[in-house]
């Protein structure tokens, strides 16, 4: 039987968005467990460079060499289970520890069982590392704050009930001795996967509080600048308002200068700004599917997060808003330095068209007192011509009164020169008015 759909044009990436909700599986862990992660950043390259290693883990420890890199890989070495996600600028290693071990909490963690110098050689820049450790809870246990104390180094504990008390979760969201930060889950009656499930939300709150504030450094590295540009742009505005005369040559200059800082500094931070405000987002969606209950005297979660979290984004929020702001003031004053250069042309343009109507009138003056002693030249010239041509016509014999014949002469031939005059004249004006 041909299948339904055999015969439909498929979208090449149906399979993909249909696998993409199964991708990042939840972990299963036991109890107890070790459970160490590590987030690097990444280039191209390094990604590159990180599954080679990966592969070398699987030489070293005898297994067939994975063939593609995947998005999240996974694989299980006896008792030690690796787990690698790639995300959008770092990826995670999950190194879990599923030996049994009578040592104390933090003294083997999912690194012990790797093999030597393997580690050291993984690619990429390190922002999260800590442990986590998995025990059950008995005897009291959970509730010994000394005992949880000293495998914290005495630092000062955050911890929750999460689940409706299903487990407690301990943690300082500090670096301890090792160079790790350190989680211990006490679990109570949790199954495998739901201890998974927690688990991975526990790593992901930690990596992504850690992955938000890359920000914050960028944030306070430029609010120097932003303020001294600020208040070169409020200086610049009130002389604008004034209305002094300025220089707007040297003002559109300093406008342009305080544009380019600010874009340069749009164009560094924008991605980081963005990112924080993912992250963020991350971290409070996972708290809450924490549902966490109060350990008397502790801190949830949730509550030290927001706390000393999200002041912090705020901030980053907060520059990146100034950043718009400045942006836009500085298009604001650029277009009231463009208007002020636009009206000064125009009255530049007026003063000339003034100035060229004033000397248009004295050219024409001017033309008309040519045209007068032009039609004086002519008239002279023509006269001239006249009594060649009567002397000529008195010598033949013709009898006449020449001086009285080029009296009467002068007259008729200056009328006459001045009408042909105007008549070119106003032949030349119907010419202009036509073109």
């Amino acid at each position: 039987m041909t299948a339904p759909l055999a015969s439909l044009d498929i979208h090449p990436l149906r399979n993909d968005l249909y696998n993409e909700l199964h991708s990042r599986p939840f972990q299963v862990l036991p109890t107890p467990a070790r459970v160490t992660q590590i987030a690097v950043l990444t280039t191209p390259e390094q990604r590159r460079q990180q599954f080679h290693h990966l592969q070398s883990l699987h030489r070293r420890l005898g297994y067939p060499e994975p063939e593609q890199e995947t998005g999240c890989f996974e694989h299980t070495f006896g008792s030690l289970r690796v787990r690698r996600e790639m995300h959008m600028e770092f990826a995670s290693y999950t190194f879990i520890n599923l030996a049994a071990s009578d040592q104390a909490p933090f003294a083997e963690t999912g690194l012990t069982p790797l093999p030597e110098g393997w580690l050291e050689q993984l690619a990429g820049t390190v922002v999260a590392a800590f442990h986590l450790e998995i025990r059950p809870s008995a005897n009291g246990t959970d509730g010994d704050l000394n005992y949880v104390r000293r495998h914290f180094e005495g630092l000062r504990l955050v911890g929750s009930s999460p689940q409706e008390g299903a487990a407690r979760v301990w943690g300082t969201f500090r670096l301890h001795s090792d160079g790790f930060g350190r989680f211990m889950v006490m679990n109570r009656h949790m199954s495998d996967s739901q201890l998974g499930r927690l688990t991975q939300r526990l790593m992901e709150i930690e990596t992504y509080r850690l992955m938000s504030l890359l920000a914050l450094p960028v944030a306070r590295e430029i609010t120097p600048a932003l303020n001294e540009m600020d208040q070169k742009l409020a200086i610049i505005t009130q002389t604008l308002a004034d209305n002094q005369d300025v220089d707007e040559p040297a003002l559109l200059a300093q406008l342009t200068g305080i544009a380019s800082r600010i874009e340069a500094f749009r164009a560094h931070t924008t991605f980081r700004f963005s990112a924080t405000r993912a992250y963020h987002r991350l971290v409070l969606s996972r708290l809450e599917a924490l549902r966490e209950d109060e350990l008397s005297g502790h801190l949830t979660l949730t509550e030290f997060m927001t706390r000393r979290l999200t002041p912090a984004v705020k901030t980053c929020e907060s520059v990146s808003d100034r950043l718009e702001d400045l942006s836009r003031r500085v298009d604001r004053a650029s277009d009231m330095m463009r208007t002020r250069v636009e009206l000064a042309i125009q009255s530049q343009n007026q003063q000339l068209l003034t100035s060229m109507d004033r000397r248009s009138k004295i050219q024409l003056m001017m033309q008309h007192t040519v045209e007068g002693f032009s039609v004086v030249a002519i008239t002279y010239y023509l006269i001239g011509l006249l009594k060649l041509g009567l002397d000529s016509v008195y010598q033949a014999g013709f009898d006449f009164n020449k001086s009285l014949v080029l009296g009467v002469a002068i007259p008729v031939v200056m009328v006459l020169v001045f009408l042909g005059v105007r008549v070119v004249h106003h032949h030349f004006i119907r010419m202009a008015k036509r073109q």
